[in-house]
């Protein structure tokens, strides 16, 4: 019963390589700027932001990037709008992974939230799960035995039958293995690092059912990666999609923050000028 997550009109599909060109051709951004607030994904914490955050600060941006519990889709997501409500200004409020389902639900009714950003990340509507996304199309290396790639660890004060989930380091059956499976494309040095520093996700937390969605109101971007293993480039793409997100393709696997952060840099700063134009 247990399985484990980490895992409909185009706006626009923009081919990275052009998000680039048009991002470079570009001088740095003057006028005001939203603060930028990035939420990491199960299995991470936010110094899987990085890469990134150097980008945006060099650019004069206020970026912060609180940590996510990990506890629940309704706990985590109020945890982000506690911490919202002491952000002033615009904000432009950025995911990766099952940070989409927090900062999905963290937004709605916030008018300071002026633009979503998606980073391989479920973009989910009413009612679906982090389970039911993972298994709604094939390709997903979260969605086998659970005994083949989590190990599971008691908490203080868990609900009966809840664990904390961690990805297993080496490959097992049909199991690629964390570096495989969540880590494609980290050269293999950080990926061990990565391995070694995860957090874990609450196994509970992949059942419970998302709320209203927040880009129903406010705009939205979405980077996919197309050699994504945890959430399928298809479902990712079905899910912007329907969102109505300005898609941006890129080469990368789950965690295209750190292979790729100058295209994640890039979208997020479209999404930024977007925000001060609203």
């Amino acid at each position: 019963m247990l399985a484990a997550a980490c895992a409909l009109a185009v706006v626009g599909v923009v081919p990275a390589t052009q998000v680039v060109a048009q991002a470079t051709s570009v001088a740095k951004d003057s006028g005001p700027k939203p603060t930028i607030v990035l939420v990491h994904g199960a299995w991470a914490d936010a110094s899987s932001w990085n890469p990134v955050i150097g980008r945006l600060q060099e650019d004069g941006y206020t970026v912060v990037a609180p940590p996510n519990p990990l506890r629940g889709v309704d706990y985590d997501a109020q945890t982000l709008k506690n911490y919202l409500a002491g952000v002033q200004g615009p904000v432009v409020l950025v995911g990766h992974s099952y940070g989409g389902m927090v900062i999905t639900n963290a937004a709605a009714g916030n008018p300071n939230v002026k633009a979503l950003v998606y980073d391989d990340a479920y973009i989910p509507d009413k009612g679906e799960t982090v389970f039911q996304i993972n298994a709604a199309r094939p390709g997903s290396c979260v969605t086998a035995d659970p005994s083949t790639f989590l190990n599971l660890v008691a908490y203080p004060g868990a609900p009966e039958g809840d664990f904390d989930a961690y990805l297993k380091v080496a490959p097992n059956g049909a199991y690629q293995g964390f570096a495989d499976c969540f880590a494609n494309g980290v050269p293999n040095a950080q990926a061990r690092l990565l391995a070694a520093g995860q957090r874990p996700f609450a196994v509970s937390a992949g059942s419970e059912p998302s709320g209203t969605p927040a880009w129903k109101t406010i705009p939205s971007w979405a980077v996919v990666g197309t050699a994504d293993h945890v959430i399928p480039s298809a479902e990712q793409l079905a899910m912007a999609t329907r969102a109505g997100a300005r898609i941006t393709k890129v080469n990368a696997g789950h965690l295209s923050l750190i292979t790729r952060p100058g295209v994640v840099t890039d979208v997020i700063r479209d999404a930024a000028r977007a925000a001060v134009r609203s």
